[in-house]
């Protein structure tokens, strides 16, 4: 990093990077401060106070400044979040405090400041309220890079505990352990200089949740910004070049149970099938010019992959052009409850990096 760090917050400070050593009371000088124009990049409600209320995974916030320190607003909510100054190595902020954070002791110059919220917060929103700076600092404009990826899915897609090596965890390591700005979806990304949203959900599935739990689908939750459906999602400056799309494991990796939808699996692979065909075929008219490809893992006895396989062939039988497929094998599911670890991330992420190497124009460069 290249000068001393030095973070101070309602009732928590890290006199230096990763050592907390103690609680401050009363640092709340934000009437003194002027909102600095910050990027937001995943689904989200705008707050009148210049923050936002947000819950699908991987949302990250982006700013620039010329100055020698930097404020931040922690919000209502329980959230891991990891920071990065002028890209430095992340510094993590386990269930951040709510309150008003500092960064002084810098270099007076341009500096960028990125905060990623890498855990799920799937059982409530929480608030980011947004980047702050004293008069004399001079905000520097943010821009969107020129690709952007949107991925849609469950918990692979979420990065659900890929940071532990257990296969069997306690409800507290599965959050501590899960980061989605360590997944697949930023390692794909990171291959292309692309911005990226992380529209998924642990245990959902398209027609069926894992053990067929009741709680809305991801095709059902997709439209709005907010898992309670308050709002739906609108953000005019949101263009994805490509969609990369992974549901269906929590459809089959379990047996159906009495009273259920479905009598057989021939129902269940039916209703399937015609839900997420029709769910990419919305999605095509949403982006009518994104390149899509469904991914899936070929775990269990290879039903969900044979499954998604099926609806890509469907798809494109439909009319519907630009759909890709791919099929990811050879992995150890090494992480909590059976799941993907970050061996297996990035070995899902060069996969699907070489896939759209080879079949998006003007992806064969990095970005």
């Amino acid at each position: 990093m290249p000068a001393k760090m030095l973070l101070l917050a309602i009732g928590l400070v890290l006199a230096v990077p990763q050592e907390v050593v103690g609680p401050v009371k009363g640092l709340e000088p934000s009437s003194q401060l002027q909102l600095l124009p910050y990027k937001t990049v995943g689904r989200y409600a705008q707050r009148n106070d210049g923050g936002v209320v947000r819950q699908w995974p991987g949302t990250y916030f982006e700013a620039n400044f010329l100055g020698s320190e930097v404020y931040f607003r922690i919000g209502a909510g329980d959230m891991d979040l990891r920071l990065s100054l002028d890209r430095a190595v992340p510094q993590a902020l386990e269930r951040a405090s709510p309150g008003l954070y500092r960064i002084a002791g810098l270099v007076r110059s341009r500096h960028h400041i990125r905060i990623d919220i890498a855990s799920e917060t799937k059982a409530a929103p929480t608030v980011f309220g947004g980047f702050f700076a004293a008069p004399e600092t001079r905000a520097l404009p943010t821009v969107r890079r020129a690709r952007a990826i949107e991925f849609i899915g469950d918990t692979h897609t979420v990065g659900y505990a890929n940071l532990s090596n257990a296969k069997q965890c306690s409800d507290e390591t599965v959050r501590r352990t899960t980061d989605t700005s360590q997944g697949i979806a930023a390692l794909t990304a990171a291959r292309f200089d692309a911005d990226y949203q992380v529209n998924a959900i642990s245990g959902r599935g398209v027609v069926r949740n894992y053990n067929g739990a009741a709680a809305d689908t991801v095709p059902t939750l997709y439209p709005f910004s907010l898992f309670d459906k308050s709002a739906r999602t609108a953000d005019p400056s949101w263009h994805p070049q490509v969609l990369a799309i992974s549901l269906g494991t929590n459809d089959f990796s379990t047996p159906l149970h009495a009273g259920e939808e479905w009598t057989s699996r021939v129902e269940l692979r039916g209703a399937f099938q015609m839900r997420y065909v029709g769910f990419v075929r919305d999605l095509r008219l949403l982006y009518p010019k994104a390149y899509i490809v469904l991914w899936a893992t070929d775990i269990g006895d290879g039903e969900t992959s044979r499954e998604v396989a099926n609806v890509a062939q469907l798809v494109n039988a439909g009319g519907v052009h630009q759909v890709g497929l791919v099929i990811v094998s050879g992995l150890r599911f090494s992480a909590c409850n059976s799941h993907p670890g970050l061996e297996d991330d990035r070995k899902i992420a060069d996969a699907l990096a070489e896939h759209l190497i080879r079949n998006v124009r003007g992806w064969q460069r990095p970005g």
